[in-house]
């Protein structure tokens, strides 16, 4: 009890807790206004993707189109399903129209597709046409397509193809066909 008794250590420590606190606050408040410019910075960028991404599903996309084969040695252990869950007649690949896009093309990974939309390919010889997105590629492509089509199919690559959104919706009817 003695040692609270001396007015010397006691204004030592109300000092310094009062330096603490003024220390503490000025970080703070240097802290907060770093973090708001920084979160406005990330607005404003955020701003100007979505507008990108808004341009690209409009007026469509560079990609480079290959193809794919519903095989061990080009997919997974089971190549006769795809990404989104469908299960194909791995011997009628090429007349399901359907692609695998580059992962950084989904919407899950930041793109603009999703399973089950509709895509017009433009730019290849012989291959321009409405595609839908039903799989995935390897983490290793960007701006990527793959066609599925039948073993056998040659292999192909078009480089300089644009690849739309369309605002096709799957219904019964075209499923059926």
């Amino acid at each position: 009890m003695k040692f609270f008794n001396n007015q010397g250590v006691l204004a030592f420590i109300l000092l310094t807790v009062f330096t603490n606190g003024f220390v503490s606050i000025n970080i703070l408040e240097k802290n907060k206004r770093y973090y708001t410019s920084l979160m406005k910075t990330i607005t404003e960028e955020n701003i100007k993707l979505t507008a990108t991404l808004a341009e690209l599903k409009s007026e469509g996309m560079d990609v480079i189109v290959t193809m794919y084969q519903p095989v061990r040695g080009q997919t997974d252990s089971t190549p006769n399903i795809l990404a989104d869950g469908t299960r194909i007649k791995t011997e009628l690949a090429s007349n399901y129209k359907f692609i695998a896009v580059s992962r950084n093309l989904l919407i899950r990974h930041g793109g603009w597709l999703d399973y089950g939309d509709f895509v017009l390919l433009k730019g290849t010889d012989g291959k321009d046409g409405v595609y839908q997105v039903r799989d995935t590629m390897n983490k290793r492509w960007v701006n990527r397509i793959d066609i599925l089509e039948n073993v056998g199919v040659k292999p192909y690559k078009f480089t300089e193809a644009t690849l739309h959104k369309t605002d096709l919706v799957a219904t019964k009817e075209l499923i059926n066909q």
